[in-house]
């Protein structure tokens, strides 16, 4: 069962793209094992302390999943100093960078590590959070169960799913910034398009962040 959620994990986002060739990827996007050379990333490791409103932490709410959930922050959240235009509330996710910020009052803004798209998925723009959701259901898309017609039509919200434990909806779009199960994919570029975050990171991020927030996400 493992194997297949780990295979679930890297479809849960689909993109038009994937009815191109799997040689057009670093990654197939099937097995995600090398097509020529491995993509590397270094993923720098935690070592502080986590604070009292990080769900896990003591002191903090507790979550009924939250002991089952896989769990991992290897990149460490932090405040950075923030000069830019956007106002705060404003999520901005840099694909280049593999980080994402949402800026703070005051000049400073809330850097955390996240996943993005794999060569060929990649996608930059403005949209906004239409929808916020717990523990999400997940449907694959009509263009993913064409090429892969063994995915299940529907996976119950849970510690098995690969939307993880909360998940922020783009627009009208099918991406998604969401947790995910394999969260040592966060720092990588292994997804079909959509922003995935340890579960940790996207809860804090979801009790931040407003429906109609503004999503600025740069190549």
């Amino acid at each position: 069962m493992r194997r297949f959620v780990v295979a679930l994990g890297g479809l849960a986002c689909a993109t038009v793209a994937l009815a191109s060739p799997a040689a057009a990827y670093e990654i197939d996007p099937l097995t995600r094992q090398p097509l020529t050379e491995v993509l590397t990333v270094r993923v720098r490791p935690q070592n502080a302390a986590l604070p009292a409103d990080v769900p896990g932490a003591p002191g903090a709410a507790a979550d009924p999943l939250a002991s089952t959930v896989p769990q991992m922050t290897a990149i460490p959240r932090e405040t950075v100093p923030y000069s830019g235009p956007y106002a705060p509330g404003t999520i901005i996710v840099s694909t280049a960078e593999r980080r994402l910020y949402l800026v703070q009052p005051g000049g400073e803004a809330l850097r955390y590590g996240v996943g993005v798209g794999r060569p060929g998925f990649t996608w930059g723009g403005t949209q906004t959070v239409t929808m916020k959701r717990e523990w999400p259901d997940w449907r694959p898309p009509s263009e993913m169960l064409r090429r892969r017609p063994d995915l299940p039509r529907y996976m119950k919200g849970g510690i098995e799913n690969p939307l993880g434990a909360r998940a922020m909806y783009l627009g009208n779009t099918i991406y998604r910034i969401h947790g995910s199960n394999e969260p040592e994919t966060i720092g990588t570029a292994v997804s079909s398009g959509c922003i995935r975050m340890t579960n940790e990171d996207v809860t804090d991020l979801y009790s931040r962040v407003k429906v109609g927030a503004r999503v600025v996400v740069q190549r």
